[in-house]
């Protein structure tokens, strides 16, 4: 249910790591409890983005949510597409809906995170 491939955060973001970088989005559990998906805020290249911190808005028909920072990062990437598109977040939350990619400043912070089965059980216990 949840890509075996990313760590999750009890915020409900995901952590893509490829290398020394890493892609960030939101959760298939976030998004549909967030609903329909009208406006996104991201943060600019080059900003610096720390753990557990907000580092953009998602505005929903239900309500306005920050989204937080997984690790430390310097942001090498903005998912311009969700500016246009927000609703890429409700449609594909794990592809076409990443919203930032980064360059890992601390790299040991990923082992933190926990695995798809590990947030599957998290959510089970009610979050």
């Amino acid at each position: 249910m949840y890509p075996s491939d990313r760590k999750y955060t009890k915020d409900h973001e995901w952590l893509l790591v490829t290398g020394e970088e890493a892609a960030i989005g939101i959760t298939s559990y976030a998004q549909e409890a967030l609903g329909d998906v009208v406006y996104v805020e991201l943060p600019g290249e080059d900003d610096t983005l720390e753990e557990g911190k907000s580092f953009g808005v998602i505005e929903s028909v239900k309500a306005v949510s920050d989204v937080y920072s997984p690790v430390d990062g310097e942001v090498i990437a903005v998912n311009e597409a969700l500016l246009d598109s927000p609703e890429l977040l409700n449609e594909d939350p794990y592809d076409t809906g990443w919203m930032v990619r980064i360059r890992l400043t601390k790299p040991e912070q990923v082992a933190k995170l926990m695995t798809s089965e590990q947030y599957a059980d998290f959510l089970k216990e009610g979050c």
